[in-house]
């Protein structure tokens, strides 16, 4: 099948305090706001517009999740696809006017994505002033859905995504873009949210001053600095002012050739043999991590 989806796009959030997240976002992790309005805020760690969108709200839930299509071309395509994957189109307009074309649909479990043209970019306002981390730019995100191989099957009927690795009970899944990331998605089994987002890295060293900026706020890491086997990238994560599970991760591996590539299949499940199934370096989940879970907001009617 060929991919309508190039890479992740965008994070939206609904935020009970979402001043206390943006002085996080921007001191800690070194994002920029990109724009402000009424109860809304764009924030991005590179030229793009947007990355994380934050709405004031009464609850702290995953608002959407935006994957950046590989033409326009392919939102009307995808949209097209949407009703025989069993899902709910809800809009062929794009949810953030730094896109030119979008559409938006909801699973059955609850999930709303959204696929949309590439986000506005200024490729020389990459670079920013800032006391944080400065990640280089979104990368993936994680999601929980109790059919997990049911919203694997909508990814990729729907937005032409391929799985990479998956464990042998569908528990956790892997799936790819056209950026040829071993992973733009996860999929976990549990109650539909979300697991956590995650920025990319630049060097390993940047962990260390991510945690030094942590210590000054009282947090620390949850999980990490590690090297995950699948995707084969480090990662080091920590929760957010709204609740939420953020990773940064490094150097993930690319799957070059796509056409011939299997996906993996981890037969290894059971603990503790299988510690280094997940981490290569033998540090094993912690119980925060492995029950962490972050609402998704229910779809409108």
């Amino acid at each position: 099948m060929t991919y309508l989806v190039n890479a992740m796009g965008h994070v939206q959030l609904n935020v009970v305090d979402v001043e206390s997240l943006v002085r996080e976002s921007c001191d800690i992790l070194g994002l920029r706001v990109t724009r402000e309005e009424s109860g809304c805020v764009w924030l991005s760690s590179n030229g793009r517009i947007a990355e994380l969108v934050l709405h004031e709200a009464g609850d702290n839930a995953i608002r959407s999740l935006g994957f950046e299509a590989v033409s326009e071309a392919a939102v009307s395509e995808a949209a097209r696809r949407v009703e025989d994957a069993g899902c709910r189109l809800v809009s062929e307009e794009p949810s953030l006017a730094c896109c030119r074309k979008g559409m938006q649909f909801v699973t059955p479990q609850g999930h709303r994505f959204e696929l949309h043209s590439p986000v506005e970019t200024e490729i020389y306002g990459n670079r920013h002033p800032t006391i944080g981390m400065a990640p280089l730019r979104i990368d993936h995100v994680n999601i929980t859905s109790p059919e997990p191989a049911e919203t694997r099957a909508q990814m990729e009927q729907i937005m032409g995504m391929r799985l990479s690795e998956r464990m042998v009970d569908d528990g956790l899944s892997w799936m790819r873009g056209a950026n040829r990331l071993h992973h733009i998605l996860g999929i976990v089994r549990g109650e539909t949210g979300l697991h956590h987002y995650s920025w990319e890295v630049a060097a390993f060293s940047d962990y260390c001053q991510l945690g030094d900026r942590l210590d000054t706020i009282g947090k620390n890491f949850i999980w990490g600095p590690g090297r995950h086997r699948p995707g084969d990238n480090t990662f080091a994560y920590y929760i957010d002012a709204c609740g939420a599970m953020v990773e940064c991760a490094g150097n993930m591996a690319l799957i070059n050739d796509d056409d011939r590539y299997e996906p993996n299949v981890i037969t290894a499940l059971k603990r503790p043999e299988n510690v280094r199934v997940m981490n290569v370096w033998g540090e094993p989940a912690p119980l925060p991590w492995r029950e962490h879970h972050f609402p998704w907001a229910a779809p409108a009617a």
